[in-house]
C-alpha cells in the first residue's frame, strides 16, 4: 500500500478541495526551503547577523526552524556541524555518531546497527512491550507519555492491520536533535521501527519528515534502499516470518504536523488539523487502525534498551525521569551543540557547565523544549532537568532543545515574535488559538511599536492566555499560554509599563 502525502484518498478530490489543504501549509509549490530562518533561536540570536536576519523576516516563505540553531541566525547554505559530547554514565543517543556520520549500511552494521532486531525477533513480542515499559522510557518529543504503554496500547487492538509512524517533524524553533539523529545515523531509526512493528504486530510504517531537512531525506531513501537490499526490511526479515516495510513522506511545511494527529491527517491527504481525542491513534489512527507514534530520538533509545536491559535504562537518571536525553544548545552559548545529559542535571549547570556560558551579557532567560513552553528565569536554575520537576514550574523539557537569551532581547519583543509565530502556524481547529494568538500578537505588536497600550488591555490579555489554557485542543495553545503565564509572572517589573 502507498500513501502519496497531500493526496486525499477519498473519492471526492476536486480542486478546491486540493487548494483547500494546500493553504494549510505554508511550504507547498516552493523549493526545498526558503534560504533562511526567523525560528526563536534565530530571533534571540539576531544580533549575531543583522543581515541574515533581515533576510529571513522578508522572504517569500517563513521559514521557523533550519535545524541550525548551533550557529543562528541559521542559513540553508549553512554547511557546519554542532559539536556532540556525551555527559551521562552511559551513550545511549549519540554514541554511535562520535566518530562521525555513518554513510553506508556497513559502516553502521559495524557499529551495531540492527544486532537488538535480531535479538528481538528471537522474543516474544509480549516481552519486548513489557520490556520497554519496565525501562521508564518516556516521549522525547513533547509530551513525556510513557511510551511502553503507547506500545501496550497497539499490542492489544485486535485487527490484521496496524502502523508504525516516527513523527520526524521536528518543528520546535530551538531543536535540532532529530535532524542529526536522521543524517548521522539514519539505520538505527529503521532498526528502532522494525521492533517496534514486531513488537505490537505492525507490517507497515512511515516516517514523516519535514521538509525543511532536504539532506535527511536523501540520507533516509539511500538507508532504506540498503536496508531492503540487505534483508532489514521487506519479506521475512532476517530470514523470520516477519514481514516489515517502511515508506518515507515529505511534509509540506506546518508546525502543528508535529502533533500526532494532525501528522495522521497529513498523511491521508487531509487537512492537517488537530484531531478530537478519544479516540486515540492506538485505537482508531492512521487510516482508522490501530497506531503507533513515537518520535525519532524516543525511537533512537530502543535498540540501547533491547541490547542492555530495561534495568540498565533505568539505573540512569533520576525520579520518574529515567535515562537520557539529549540537548541542543542555540547560538548564544559559548559552547552551543548536541550534549547527551542524563535526566537530573540542573539547568545552571546546563548553562554554565554545558554551554559555558553565554557569548555576551548574561541569561535573561531559558527556553527548554521550543517557545511554546515556560521561561525559567535566573532564580529557577537550580531546578534538576526533569518531566515534573520542570513542569512544577511552568516549564517544560518537550524536545529538549534549549534557548538561552539576554539583556538583548526585551520581553515584550519575545513575547510578540512567540505569538506571530503560533498565529501564523494555528490550524484554526478551535477557537482560542485562532483568535487569541492572533490578539495578544497584535497587542504586543502595537506594545513594541509605541511602548505601550492601555491599561484595561492587561485583564484581556490574561483571560485570552487563560482561554488558551483551559480550551485549547493542543499542545500549541496550551504551550503558548505557558510561556505567556511565565513571562507576566517572572518578568513583572519588565512588562507593567506596557500596560497604561
Amino acid at each position: 500500500m502507498r500513501i502519496t502525502p497531500n493526496t486525499p484518498r477519498r473519492e471526492r478530490t476536486d480542486n478546491k478541495d486540493r487548494r483547500d489543504i494546500r493553504s494549510f501549509y505554508h511550504l507547498a509549490g516552493a523549493g526545498e526551503t526558503g534560504e533562511f530562518c526567523q525560528g526563536t533561536a534565530c530571533f534571540v540570536a539576531r544580533l549575531l547577523n543583522p543581515g541574515r536576519w533581515r533576510a529571513a523576516t522578508s522572504q517569500e516563505h517563513r521559514v521557523y526552524c533550519l535545524g541550525s540553531c548551533f550557529v543562528a541566525p541559521a542559513s540553508s547554505s549553512e554547511v557546519s556541524r554542532p559539536r556532540m559530547a556525551i555527559r551521562s554514565r552511559e551513550p545511549i543517543v549519540l554514541g554511535p555518531m562520535l566518530e562521525g556520520p555513518i554513510s553506508s549500511i556497513s559502516t553502521s552494521v559495524a557499529r551495531g546497527s540492527y544486532r537488538a532486531l535480531e535479538e528481538a525477533l528471537n522474543r516474544p513480542p509480549t516481552e519486548l512491550v513489557s520490556s520497554i515499559e519496565a525501562s521508564g522510557l518516556r516521549g522525547r518529543g513533547g509530551a513525556g507519555f510513557s511510551t511502553g504503554k503507547k506500545w501496550r496500547a497497539v499490542a492489544e487492538q485486535k485487527g490484521p492491520e496496524k502502523f508504525v509512524v516516527a513523527n520526524a517533524d521536528e518543528g520546535d524553533p530551538g531543536a535540532y536533535i532529530d535532524r542529526f539523529l536522521l543524517e548521522d545515523d539514519p539505520h538505527r531509526l529503521l532498526e528502532a521501527m522494525a521492533i517496534a512493528g514486531y513488537a505490537v504486530g505492525a507490517t507497515q510504517s512511515y516516517i514523516y519528515l519535514r521538509k525543511e531537512y532536504p539532506h535527511a531525506r536523501i540520507v533516509l531513501e539511500r538507508a532504506l534502499l540498503e536496508a531492503r537490499q540487505e534483508g532489514f526490511l521487506g519479506k521475512r526479515i532476517l530470514r523470520s516470518d516477519f514481514s516489515f516495510d517502511v515508506e518515507l513522506i515529505i511534509g509540506q511545511g506546518s508546525y502543528v504536523c508535529g502533533e500526532e494527529t494532525a501528522l495522521l491527517n497529513s498523511i491521508e491527504g487531509r487537512r492537517p488539523e488537530v484531531r478530537l481525542r478519544p479516540p486515540y491513534p492506538s485505537e482508531y489512527g492512521l487510516l482508522g487502525k490501530p497506531t503507533l507514534i513515537n518520535n525519532v530520538e524516543t525511537l533512537a533509545n530502543i535498540p540501547w534498551i533491547v541490547r542492555n536491559s530495561a534495568d540498565a535504562f533505568r539505573r540512569l537518571g533520576f525520579s520518574k525521569s529515567r535515562g537520557t536525553k539529549v540537548l541542543s544548545l542555540n547560538s548564544l552559548f559559548r559552547n552551543p551543540g548536541l550534549y547527551e545529559v542524563e535526566f537530573g542535571m540542573s539547568i545552571r549547570d546546563i548553562v554554565g557547565d554545558l554551554g559555558g556560558g553565554l557569548k555576551a551579557g548574561t541569561a535573561k532567560g531559558v527556553i527548554v523544549g521550543g517557545p511554546l513552553a515556560g521561561i525559567i528565569p535566573p532564580h529557577l536554575f537550580d531546578t534538576p532537568l526533569g518531566f515534573e520537576e520542570l513542569a512544577r514550574i511552568g516549564a517544560s523539557v518537550g524536545h529538549g532543545g534549549v534557548i538561552a537569551f539576554d539583556e538583548h532581547a526585551s520581553i515584550a519583543e519575545l513575547i510578540h515574535h512567540v505569538f506571530e509565530f503560533a498565529a501564523y502556524e494555528s490550524c484554526g481547529k478551535c477557537t482560542p488559538c485562532r483568535l487569541g494568538s492572533r490578539r495578544i500578537e497584535q497587542m504586543f505588536r502595537q506594545i513594541v511599536k509605541a511602548g505601550c497600550v492601555p491599561a484595561q488591555e492587561k485583564k484581556e490579555c490574561m483571560e485570552v492566555v487563560s482561554a488558551l489554557a483551559m480550551t485549547s485542543l493542543c499542545g500549541l495553545g496550551t504551550g503558548l499560554a505557558e510561556f505567556a503565564q511565565s513571562a507576566l509572572r517572572h518578568y513583572a517589573e519588565e512588562l507593567e509599563p506596557c500596560f497604561r
